[in-house]
Formats: structure tokens, sequence, C-alpha cells
């Protein structure tokens, strides 16, 4: 293959990495691997995977054409195939590819076990947006690939992409039991409240400031390809089934707190309770909504959720024709645990966290009352800057990654 055929590909990389800076880089960015020959790193659309490869080329590579980027969803590929890409790469040296969005390409991970099989010297950096695709690959890489998930935007990420304050995550011994003295050293530098507003409204993905009065359209465009695309990319559902996981969602919006009569949701939606279970796990797989259970997920038997939330609180005001501020707690409360800790329905309470730490959230006046004499409870209070003793201000759970 000569060089002009690959030009389009080229071109695109290089326009891509001169609108690249350094200046903010997501949590996931430190704790990836690099060196690993092949890192799966997925994601919901929009939440900077792609900037995240671009970055590490940016960064690492004085010479970037020692590296090549694609993204397989360019037209590039309707005419040539990804082995034309990697014959091409190893003839002129190239060892490293950085590939984006390959679940655009069809029987993506067979070729992806082929090269990491075949090129020994060769090592590959993949991103998909379609988390039920990657999660129903038809070849398994688990032994070959270190894999990473990369979810939204924390507040405390928020925070630093405005440039309004950089500080490190804080960890969860600190967070329970020095929470005070945290909370004092930023509140004393910014105004928290009006920050934290802006970020639940709008500051769960990078997009948001491109075009700031399209960010409720593109979000609601997400949320279309997961159902209209990435859905039947993996399940055998009919158009009339799309249908009915949209009406779910708009359910869920108009029934807050979620707590879900299963017999009367699936009425609801003119279905059965297996394809109704399906739907909802398929939805919590691609983080468009939050199952909360009582015991661990298991995605090979499903089981009925406690509670139904939607994936994070951006998704609320886009999609919700009103935000019922309690929900609204909560599902900032789950967002911000789900990345890296286990989070279950409690018996008393509203959150049980690595079956340890029991939650309640709420506004200034929640109490003890409904986890008295429980161990280890505390409160995740809102409308609130500085907490003392087990009361700790809900936003800082914002600050855990």
């Amino acid at each position: 293959m000569e060089i002009v055929e690959l030009q389009p590909l080229l071109n695109n990389y290089h326009r891509k990495i001169s609108k690249v800076n350094l200046y903010f880089k997501r949590y996931l960015y430190e704790q990836i691997n690099w060196e690993a020959r092949l890192i799966g790193i997925k994601g919901a659309r929009g939440v900077g995977k792609t900037t995240m490869l671009l970055q590490h080329i940016l960064e690492n590579y004085e010479d970037i054409d020692k590296t090549l980027y694609a993204s397989l969803d360019d037209l590039w590929f309707s005419s040539h195939s990804l082995m034309d890409l990697v014959d091409w790469a190893n003839q002129h040296g190239i060892i490293r590819l950085y590939l984006d969005e390959v679940h655009r390409y069809d029987q993506w991970s067979a070729n992806l076990k082929y090269i990491y099989d075949n090129y020994p010297d060769m090592s590959i950096v993949y991103t998909s947006s379609s988390l039920l695709i990657m999660d129903n690959a038809k070849v398994d890489l688990s032994r070959r690939q270190t894999l990473y998930t990369l979810y939204a935007m924390s507040f405390r990420e928020f925070l630093a992409f405005e440039g309004i304050i950089n500080v490190d995550a804080i960890s969860l011994n600190d967070l329970l039991f020095d929470h005070v003295r945290y909370a004092m050293d930023i509140v004393k530098k910014i105004k928290i409240a009006p920050l934290f507003e802006a970020y639940l409204d709008h500051g769960c993905y990078p997009f948001y400031n491109e075009v700031p009065e399209d960010f409720p359209i593109r979000l609601r465009e997400i949320v279309s390809v997961v159902i209209d695309t990435d859905l039947p990319a993996v399940e055998n559902v009919s158009f009339d089934t799309m249908q009915k996981v949209k009406r779910l969602l708009m359910i869920i919006c108009e029934n807050v707190p979620f707590e879900p009569n299963m017999s009367e949701l699936w009425r609801q939606l003119s279905t059965n309770n297996e394809l109704g279970l399906r739907m909802l796990y398929a939805l919590d797989k691609a983080q468009i909504l939050a199952l909360l259970t009582s015991k661990t997920k298991n995605y090979k038997y499903l089981f009925k959720p406690d509670k139904i939330f939607l994936g994070n609180t951006n998704l609320m005001h886009v999609l919700c024709p009103k935000i019922d501020k309690g929900n609204e707690r909560e599902t900032f409360f789950l967002s911000q645990w789900r990345t890296a800790h286990d989070v279950k329905y409690p018996k008393k309470g509203d959150f049980i966290i690595n079956d340890n730490y029991l939650f309640e959230v709420g506004g200034k006046k929640k109490g003890f009352d409904q986890i008295a004499d429980v161990p280890n409870s505390f409160l995740a209070i809102d409308d609130t800057e500085i907490g003392y003793g087990n009361r700790i201000p809900l936003w800082m759970f914002g600050m855990l990654y």
C-alpha cells in the first residue's frame, strides 16, 4: 500500500493531535499501565477516551510519526481493511497503534487477537464507546489484554477542567474520618454551591463546553445511539422493543425515587419479565441507568433491582421533565461511588459501601433517625460546605476520583 492511500488517515491524525493539550487529564490516565501490549479502554460516548489517547502520544513521543492513530469508523475502512493498516505500519517500523472506536469494525475482537498473536513487536491501545458491544465480544481477549473503564467526570475533575482548582482525589478513609480539614482547605478558596449546581446540570461530560447550548441535544443523541444502535447489535430486539426502552426511561424519569413494582412496570411497557430485565441491565451496562441491588449484580442471572436511577445527574437534567431534589442527590452519590467501590441497597438507610459503611443522603435537616445505633453509619448532607463528625457534605463525594 502506498503512502498516498493512507494520507486521509494521516491527515485526520495530525489534525486531531494538533488540537490536543495536556492541561487537563482524566483520572484514568495515570492509572493505565501504558506498557502493556494490548490495552482496552471502554467508556460512554463523550467522556474523553479519544483525547486521552492523543494526550499519551503527545506527551510520550517527540516524533508522533513513530506511532499511528486511526478511528475505525473512518470512511477509509470502507475500502481498506484493518490488516492493510497493520501491514503498512509494520513495514514502516511503527509498532504502537492507537485504535479508536473499534466496535465500529466488523470482527474487531478477532482482528485484535490476530494482531496480538502474529505481530509480537506491535502493541495496541484501543477504545470503544459501546459498552454493550464490548461486553459481548465474539472473541475473548481477557488473557491478552488489560481492560479499563473510563467513567463520566467527577466533581473534582470538573473543577480542574474549568481551571478553578486542582486538588488530589480524597481517599475513602480521609473522606470518612478527616473530611473537615479537607473541606476547609477547599472552601476557603472557592464558593462550592454554585459550582456544584453547575456540575449536576452539565459537568459530567467534557464536551459540554464546546457548544454549551447544544449540550442537551448532544447528550440526548448519545442516549438514542445506545438504544437505536448499540442495543440491537447485542440483543435480538425489534423496533418495538427499542421504543419500549425509550418509554422505560420516561417512566423512570416521571416516577422518582423509583422503587420498581416490576409487574406494574412490565404492564406499562407491554412486555414480560425476561425481556424487561434484559432491557434494564443493558442500560445499566451502558451507564444510562444505575441499578441498585441488595446483592452483587450478576449479568448472567438477572434479578429485580431494588431501586433504579439514571446513570448521572446530567442525564436527569436532559431527559426528565422535572428534577426531584432527593433523587438528584442520590443519583449523584451513587454515580461517584460506582467507579471503584461496591455499592448495594441496605436493609436500613440508602446505600451501603463495600459491605461496611452505611449512608443516608439528604438535606441540611437530615438526621440519624433511620440509621441510629448502626456502626459505621454516615450522613451525606446537601447544602452544606463543611460537615462535622459523621455528617459529610454531599459535594465531597465528588472528590473520590
